[in-house]
């Protein structure tokens, strides 16, 4: 009898069968003669609770492996062109930078060098834009940066990742919400704001001075759109785009016939002395400019809609790609436009923060483009809003589809093809922080969930690249998967850090060493971004020690780099690859990691307490429920039956857990 017939027999108990499997899994226990039961019984137990250790922590780090059906298999409506997602992405991000972000940074930060601060930061954004592309081109899903660690990193990283996602959307929601009703009380002498600070007032600290019902409102009304089908909701954010576009190609061309060079080399002695630098093109100094960058950063936020249309978008690997980089040229050409047309008009020190465009067509007598640009600013604000939304109740969708949150967040409505509980609940609890917070508090929340993403999405993207065929996302794609086995791994050695075990394809040997590579320069990104921040003050004064210190860290950001490069690529052609690996995505890790630790301390406390929500959620309710643990006691189960073998109905399987059979095969035969 061998011992899956053991295992079936039904006269064998549970724990004679444990007993089984633990002598034969451990035949030194009979080959010293382990002495009494006792003692066989307390090593089965610690070998039980060791098994259960190791499986709670490959439950963390499962992966998610699509093939060619479950890819292109959806509920939701594909109707969504290039042209659809180009506006989504423009329409979320144009507002606040152009109407907003150039007052403010070009004032009191940067000066006329607010053209620079965009230009630089565009950049930065590129980076993070071109490794959504790529991972776009592979996964395209729906669920963004939590879809793309999923099958990268593993369960547990997407679940932050995704819970992080989350809190971005809903504040950005919020945000915008909280945008309209103030740009709207302005243009009606603040009617509405008087109204309701008179009959709802909140005296609470932190909070909101009024219930604001006015943006509750306008986050139902957006939410109602967005449940009722994509399709109505893409036609409504292209005719604001658009609308929006052309007032942004008003303001540049009739700017331009105001411009005055002069503006842009004020002399020291027509600056005024209390705090508004020093006058030129860079009155707050190249210091100034970069301090600028940060900040416009933060307007470049939101072209990472785009990628969680992955399962609304015709013919999403190509599209999406392309959608996601345009997207970013226009906002890009638009921004460096306008602010290069405000500083030429107005000298800088004269800028409203508030309104610095309306601004300066008034303050060179152009009055009547006050409501021009009104119109446009409506509509941005408007688009802006629906772009915070669209994303939210993608990622319930993908999380709720995977079990890590509620179910019921996955549902699709027959009539629309829209996740409509999840657009429902997140627009009202969206609608419900935008009428009791104030801008200040959900704009502090807003950027640490985006600058983590964009970080895991780097990091993601740096590790399949040197990934063999089959670990990746879609392997059943790949031109041949045995091409990558050919060179037979070998164990590691340290000089494979410089010369590594295989040439050609990439073998398990050189993507471990890639990953443990990847996982050391993130910590010395960490390290030197963390000289660089607390270190400022010294570093400003040249002191020596500081200096050796971001050398030493730069150069060993450089050594790992270089150990990287030595890797095999894997060879599998896209529709879009980020360029330079790996020096692309880690220039990105290094700028998101280096904003993210200028963020302030309540920040990081508000964030902690947010992460501390979502653990709690993941560990009582996601862990047991997850689809990942279904699919595995279906392939566990083995048996000639059709229907159990059928895994159609999963859309991934594990890549780190055996069946029961192979692990019973593994102990071999046994007789009574």
């Amino acid at each position: 009898m061998n011992m899956k017939e053991k295992l079936v027999n039904p006269e064998i108990s549970e724990s004679e069968t444990d007993s089984i499997i633990w002598e034969k899994s451990n035949p030194e226990s009979i080959k010293y003669g382990a002495a009494t039961n006792g003692e066989v019984s307390e090593k089965r137990k610690e070998s039980q609770a060791n098994d259960k250790c190791v499986t709670f922590l490959r439950k963390l780090v499962r992966k998610k492996v699509f093939t060619d059906d479950t890819l292109e298999r959806t509920d939701l409506h594909r109707c969504l062109t290039t042209f659809d997602l180009v506006n989504l992405g423009v329409g979320s991000c144009i507002c606040n930078g152009i109407y907003i972000v150039v007052g403010e940074v070009a004032r009191n930060t940067a000066g006329p060098a607010v053209l620079l601060s965009f230009l630089v930061a565009g950049l930065a954004s590129a980076v993070a834009a071109m490794c959504y592309a790529e991972f776009a081109s592979r996964v395209p899903r729906a669920g963004s940066a939590y879809v793309y660690s999923y099958v990268t990193v593993g369960e547990f990283m997407a679940f932050v990742i995704g819970w992080n996602l989350l809190l971005e959307y809903i504040i950005g929601t919020a945000s915008s919400a909280r945008a309209w009703s103030m740009y709207f009380n302005s243009l009606i002498d603040d009617s509405i704001k008087d109204f309701f600070r008179e009959y709802v007032p909140i005296h609470v600290y932190g909070f909101s001075a009024y219930l604001d019902f006015f943006s509750f409102g306008i986050t139902l009304l957006m939410t109602a759109l967005l449940a009722v089908g994509v399709r109505e909701s893409a036609r409504f954010n292209n005719i604001f785009t658009v609308i929006n576009l052309l007032v942004i190609a008003y303001v540049v061309i009739c700017g331009l016939f105001k411009a005055h060079l002069h503006n842009w080399e004020l002399p020291p002695s027509q600056i005024p002395t209390h705090g508004a630098g020093d006058g030129g093109f860079f009155p707050y100094g190249i210091s100034g400019m970069m301090a600028g960058a940060a900040t416009c950063f933060y307007a470049y936020v939101g072209f990472d809609c785009i990628a969680t249309t992955g399962e609304e978008s015709k013919d999403p690997g190509k599209t999406i790609p392309v959608s996601i980089v345009s997207a970013l040229v226009i906002i890009f050409v638009s921004y460096c436009s306008v602010a290069a047309v405000v500083t030429l008009m107005c000298p800088y020190y004269l800028i409203d923060v508030d309104t610095p465009v309306p601004f300066v067509f008034q303050y060179v007598g152009w009055d009547v483009a006050r409501y021009i640009i009104a119109v446009g600013a409506i509509c941005g604000l408007s688009t802006s809003l629906l772009g915070s939304m669209f994303p939210l109740p993608r990622v319930l969708y993908a999380m709720g589809s995977d079990g890590l949150i509620f179910r019921c967040m996955a549902n699709i409505s027959p009539r629309f093809k829209t996740p409509f509980i999840g657009t429902v609940t997140s627009g009202v609890f969206a609608g419900v922080l935008a009428m009791i917070f104030n801008m200040k508090e959900l704009i502090e929340m807003m950027s640490i969930g985006t600058l983590l993403a964009y970080t895991l999405v780097a990091i993601s993207v740096l590790i399949l690249r040197y990934e063999t065929d089959e670990n990746l996302p879609n392997a059943s794609n790949k031109k041949d998967i045995t091409d990558s086995k050919l060179a037979q791994d070998e164990p590691f050695k340290l000089r494979h850090l410089v010369f590594p075990a295989a040439c050609g394809e990439p073998t398990n040997t050189t993507a471990t060493v890639t990953k443990s590579c990847v996982g050391v320069l993130y910590v010395v990104i960490i390290a030197f971004c963390t000289a660089v921040t607390f270190c400022d003050d010294a570093l400003e004064s040249r002191e020596a020690w500081s200096v050796l210190l971001v050398v030493v860290l730069g150069v060993l950001v450089l050594l790992v780099l270089f150990c990287i490069t030595r890797q095999p690529q894997n060879t599998t052609t896209l529709n879009f690859q980020v360029p330079c690996i790996p020096y692309v995505p880690a220039f990105s890790c290094l700028v998101n990691t280096y904003l993210m630790f200028k963020l302030n301390f309540l920040t990081w406390l508000r964030f902690g307490i947010w992460l501390i929500i979502g653990l709690l959620v993941y560990f009582l309710y996601g862990l047991k429920n997850a689809t990942m643990n279904t699919y595995t006691e279906k392939e566990g189960s083995g048996g000639s039956d059709d229907k159990q073998g059928d895994h159609s109905s999963f859309p991934c399987r594990s890549t780190d857990t055996n069946s029961d059979a192979d692990r019973y095969d593994s102990i071999g035969d046994t007789t009574p």
